[in-house]
């Protein structure tokens, strides 16, 4: 009987050194983190509602939300770079001004007040400044303000149109577009308007630059090839390589977050559309499909 007894306790012994020995279950797996292009928003313009207004959607192309509602002109969205409020250009009160609101559309707020045109807001990815073209004298030029409106400063000044800005990421330059030397080309100045440097030359037009988030590209328009197709170039005009190649017109490119994807406008399907392919050209996909134009997108930071 003892004996049976030992033999049951060394068999429960060496059960009990099994299990502890055995390796732990593994925990499940934790859920992917999103991509920036998961989680993040394209706003762009649209005249489906019967004027142009703001919209936004997710990246994906669903759940396309109005944002402005006015009978005037609303249009050219540029996020500011926590993503939490975007400037725009609108003739809501009579001429056209830079506006800004909050990324749910609320808080419209006029930034200008001049008896000239301002448009095409680029916000700073410092986020105290933005960029816009202005003709208060008496031609197109890059301007700067802060971001509440104050300090409107002139950057570039000579005889041609200048206009179209966008930042490079660290804020410390500029590019732009100009037809200073008799056709659109693509300019760089530093944020104080200094050192203009021209990136593009040839005898089309070159247009709507668009900075890398890494600074090491520019993302352009260009008519070189006999109609408006997507560019790359590297930040210091070298390089220039033609992403799109179709015989309608594509136009107004901005980089994703993560620098991986484009977006822009083309009127490929008869009007103007929002389509996004990989920063390499490949995989060109359209995310509206609506019977009036979409343009102008512009991806948020976040």
């Amino acid at each position: 009987m003892k004996r049976k007894l030992c033999t049951a306790i060394a068999i429960m012994f060496v059960a009990a050194i099994a299990f502890s020995c055995a390796p732990a279950p593994e925990p499940p797996p934790a859920p992917p983190t999103p991509t920036p292009q998961a989680t993040s928003k394209i706003a762009f313009m649209s005249d489906r509602d019967g004027n142009w207004e703001i919209y936004l959607m997710n990246a994906d192309g669903s759940d396309q939300t109005r944002l402005t509602s006015d009978p005037a002109f609303d249009g050219v969205p540029a996020w500011s770079p926590d993503g939490n409020k975007i400037a725009f250009h609108s003739n809501r009160d009579g001429n056209y001004e830079i506006y800004v609101m909050n990324a749910d559309g609320s808080d419209k707020t006029r930034l200008t007040s001049d008896p000239y045109s301002n448009t095409y807001a680029a916000w700073s990815p410092s986020g105290n400044k933005i960029a816009f073209n202005s003709n208060r004298d008496g031609i197109w030029e890059i301007y700067v303000m802060n971001a509440d409106g104050k300090r409107q400063t002139r950057l570039t000044i000579n005889s041609d149109d200048d206009g179209v800005p966008t930042w490079s990421p660290d804020s410390t330059r500029i590019a732009f577009r100009s037809n200073r030397d008799g056709k659109r080309e693509i300019y760089v100045i530093n944020a104080d308007g200094s050192e203009q440097i021209r990136l593009t030359n040839n005898l089309a037009d070159d247009d709507a630059p668009d900075w890398s988030p890494d600074g090491t590209k520019i993302a352009f328009r260009s008519n070189r090839d006999g109609n408006n197709e997507i560019y790359v170039m590297n930040a210091d005009g070298s390089d220039q390589t033609r992403l799109t190649n179709n015989p309608a017109d594509d136009y107004a490119p901005d980089w994703s977050p993560d620098g991986t994807k484009i977006v822009f406008h083309s009127n490929r399907g008869g009007v103007n559309e929002i389509y996004v392919m990989n920063a390499d050209g490949s995989d060109q996909t359209r995310l509206t499909s609506d019977p009036a134009a979409n343009s102008f997108p512009a991806w948020s930071p976040k």
